[in-house]
């Protein structure tokens, strides 16, 4: 993932059909999935609740624009959940630019 920008995407969903060992790693991972100790990295972060029914994946990378940003992340989401066998439906993408928010904040300083 490269580009000009930086963004932070989180992909949202829920797991679906969990195989008996899926739900198994699921359950005896759970303290390195809490939300507390996730963080958005270019590699990803799971985090998940209680019930292992809803889950995070949040990335942090290099795009030329929104859609690209997305739709690099969700591929990769994707690979991630079929790689660890996670069943998963519902997956749903919010991109953060961060770029912007350092460039507004950069005008505002400007101004004063």
């Amino acid at each position: 993932m490269t580009g000009d920008r930086t963004f932070r995407v989180t992909i949202r969903g829920r797991f679906h059909e969990l195989s008996e060992r899926a739900s198994a790693y699921l359950h005896s991972a759970r303290a390195e999935h809490d939300i507390f100790v996730s963080a958005y990295t270019p590699e990803g972060s799971l985090t998940y609740d209680d019930r292992i029914d809803f889950f995070n994946l949040r990335y942090e990378c290099r795009a030329d624009d929104e859609d690209s940003a997305a739709l690099e992340c969700l591929e990769e989401a994707e690979r991630f959940l079929d790689t660890m066998k996670f069943g998963h439906r519902d997956l749903r993408v919010t991109v953060s630019d961060l770029s912007a928010m350092w460039d507004s904040a950069a005008r505002r300083t400007a101004k004063r």
